[in-house]
């Protein structure tokens, strides 16, 4: 089984968007045997929130089933877990490579990189726009998994 984690700054916008859209993507290509997904935050700020509202109402908007959830941070162990830690903009990377004690395994990729493109999905909790980010993760999403299973 392959496993992935989204990260982002706090774990309430970009990551859970990215988790929540990836799962319904497996989920409608029949890979929930074979891929899993989860989120997590670089940072502790939102640690225990839930989703941001905006990220809920675009999800709702686009019909991307999500469940409530608790703003996690990253872990060491989480570095053994999962295959590849997809990180949303050039700050999460850098954090990453701390965290991670300079990625070792090559496990840690810019989502947007998948897509041919080296640049961040913006942070809707700052531009406030979560249409634009939902248009970079999907096409992030679309072409990581993709890069996992061809036929998709």
């Amino acid at each position: 089984m392959v496993k992935i984690l989204f990260v982002c700054h706090g774990n309430i916008c970009r990551s859970p968007m990215a988790e929540f859209v990836m799962k319904d993507m497996v989920r409608k290509a029949g890979l929930s045997d074979e891929i899993l997904v989860a989120s997590a935050a670089c940072r502790r700020d939102e640690i225990g929130s839930d989703t941001h509202h905006g990220t809920k109402r675009k999800l709702r908007e686009e019909g991307i089933p999500f469940a409530p959830r608790h703003a996690v941070q990253i872990t060491p162990a989480d570095y053994d877990t999962y295959e590849a830690i997809i990180g949303m903009d050039r700050e999460n990377m850098r954090d990453l490579q701390r965290l991670t004690k300079g990625d070792p395994q090559g496990k840690v990729h810019l989502l947007m990189e998948f897509a041919g493109e080296s640049r961040d999905v913006a942070d809707p909790w700052y531009t406030d726009d979560f249409d634009a980010t939902y248009r970079d993760i999907r096409k992030g999403c679309e072409a990581l998994l993709k890069s996992l299973h061809p036929a998709f």
